[in-house]
């Protein structure tokens, strides 16, 4: 039983390490969003940091029309990355559940 126990804390440190690792590439991972005619472009991480947003000009002429385009668009993108980083992590952390009989759920 120990040696079992023992076995289980080293597979839960592995798949904490891999989700950690796993975190780091997501900063690296790119989502592009934009609005349904293109006026609008952001970039951000999968988690959820923006890298770069861009503007048509033409957009500059009203702040109330930017902001909207810019609320629409960001949730867009937030969205996108948020299923993405919640897809690649808990794929890592399903694949590293150790066999405990009764929690068999997360399989």
């Amino acid at each position: 039983m120990f040696g079992d126990m023992m076995n289980m804390m080293g597979k839960l440190k592995e798949t904490q390490k891999k989700v950690e690792e796993t975190k780091k590439r997501l900063d690296t991972v790119l989502v592009d969003e934009q609005s349904n005619d293109g006026k609008v472009k952001v970039t951000l991480t999968a988690n959820r940091t923006i890298k770069s947003i861009e503007i048509d000009d033409t957009l500059l002429e009203d702040k109330e029309q930017l902001e909207d385009y810019l609320i629409i668009t960001l949730n867009k993108a937030i969205e996108k990355a948020t299923n993405v980083n919640e897809t690649e992590l808990a794929a890592v952390a399903k694949e590293g559940m150790p066999n405990i009989p009764g929690m068999d759920m997360f399989k």
